[in-house]
């Protein structure tokens, strides 16, 4: 009870904090300049500093799209970039990305329960945000952490490993439908081409395709940073292996990227630099998807040709908008999800037209808003009974504050959609990688699923 009240005294010392993933977070700091920086090769350079071009002017009131700006924050010296494919920004050299000191190690990742039929794919390789953290945040000095109970209680080792969700998230049941381990952490293993050889996660809760987005939450793992420690891991199994061997190994492998949403959480919807006063969310979305595809042809340049882009999810149903906009009858936020569409609709586009640039490169998108809203919808044929409230939290529909310890968690969470303010259940987990993998319940990818990519 002692840490749990502890607990409750760190959330009011920082009153106007974002929750996001383990959401106990320090103020916004927006007198930081805020900086874009995907356009860059990031093997050489995570950030960049940036001077854009004059800004269109949005045609959507701030205020009706902004969840809250913390009244104490300071409008940040620079504004972002002008989000144009045409034109993008140069880039200028910053500083390489150094993790802290580890901690101990741990516990190991279980193995599957059993073998599934042997595919082609060599290993995994996973990037993103918390939508597929299993570790990695465990190592940096950061509130978005996942590493206590009530998250993993249902996991394998019935114990916090750093995901953010009870058990599973979609990538170990993906594992296991190419028969290959649950893939660790890039912080968590020794290194050695042992450790990495059936795959990495990579993958920080808080990063967004923005260098900035969650850095309010403190220490994370950008998506720059995530793409340049991948390149280092093949340049380590060219080493190894030697280049011919090293190619042929890359390329039957996967690269399978979950990020955006922080761009979003952590970013627009707060109106970071008065973001939405400069960009409608149309041009927003377009920036995002193009620099997608440029770290999408660094990975290509490392022999990469294997690669599954997932779209993002309703956020606007998630307890916590729906909490902080006050949702009546439990509805989703409508000028949030619009907006998730439109960014999907983008990025679906500029895959296609990827694939007929890299024609050799079997690139595909998986709308995971479509997944998620069939499931919605769905619920009782899905076996869900609650779809509105998080299993982990405190206030209305449990969206107002992190999940913090197990006194706060339901008792059965495969009844829920949601775990905590804004990642789902492993339930719902399992059937988003179902999709993914076949299209079993519902249509996501195109233009086929991963089954058939492996194929």
């Amino acid at each position: 009870m002692a840490s749990f009240t502890l607990r409750i005294l760190q959330f009011l010392i920082f009153p106007g904090a974002i929750f996001f993933h383990f959401d106990l977070v320090m103020a916004l700091q927006l007198n930081q300049v805020s900086r874009f920086s995907p356009l860059q090769p990031p093997i050489k350079s995570p950030v960049n500093s940036i001077s854009p071009a004059p800004p269109p002017q949005s045609t959507v009131p701030p205020s009706s799209l902004s969840p809250y700006l913390p009244s104490d924050s300071q409008p940040a010296t620079a504004s972002p970039p002008h989000p144009s494919p045409s034109n993008p920004p140069p880039p200028s050299p910053s500083p390489p990305y150094s993790p802290p000191p580890p901690p101990p190690p741990p516990p190991p990742s279980p193995s599957p329960p059993s073998t599934p039929p042997a595919s082609p794919v060599r290993a995994l390789f996973v990037l993103g945000d918390s939508s597929v953290d299993c570790g990695t945040n465990n190592f940096l000095g950061t509130f978005a952490r996942a590493d206590r109970l009530p998250y993993g209680r249902d996991f394998d080792t019935h114990q916090p490993t750093g995901r953010f969700c009870n058990g599973r998230i979609p990538v170990d049941f993906l594992a296991l439908r190419l028969g290959l381990p649950f893939v660790p952490s890039y912080l968590g293993q020794a290194g050695s081409i042992e450790d990495m050889i059936h795959g990495v996660n990579y993958a920080s809760a808080g990063a967004g395709i923005i260098f900035s987005s969650g850095s309010e939450l403190g220490q994370h793992v950008s998506f720059g940073q995530q793409i340049q420690q991948t390149i280092d891991t093949f340049q380590l199994f060219i080493t190894q292996m030697g280049e011919q061997t090293a190619a042929n190994f890359i390329s039957n492998s996967i690269i399978y990227i979950s990020i955006g949403t922080n761009d979003y959480i952590h970013y627009y919807l707060p109106n970071v630099s008065d973001v939405q006063s400069k960009y409608v969310s149309w041009k927003f979305n377009q920036f995002l998807a193009y620099s997608m595809k440029e770290e999408i042809k660094n990975l290509y340049n490392s022999n990469v040709r294997k690669v599954v882009v997932m779209g993002l999810a309703p956020i606007g149903c998630a307890p916590y908008y729906l909490w902080q906009y006050g949702s009546e009858d439990g509805d989703c936020i409508k000028v949030i999800n619009n907006m998730i569409m439109e960014f999907n609709f983008v990025m679906r586009f500029t895959i296609s037209e990827l694939r007929k640039e890299l024609t050799d490169a079997n690139i595909i998108f998986c709308d995971a808003y479509q997944g998620s809203m069939d499931i919605i919808k769905n619920f009782d044929r899905y076996g869900f009974s609650v779809t509105n409230e998080a299993c982990c939290g405190v206030g209305p529909y449990n969206g107002w504050m992190m999940c913090m310890g197990p006194e706060m968690a339901c008792e059965n969470a495969s009844s829920h959609l949601w775990w905590d303010q804004f990642h789902p259940t492993a339930a719902v987990n399992e059937i988003l990688a179902d999709n993914v993998w076949s299209g079993l319940h519902t249509p996501m990818c195109y233009p086929m699923n991963m089954e058939d990519m492996v194929k």
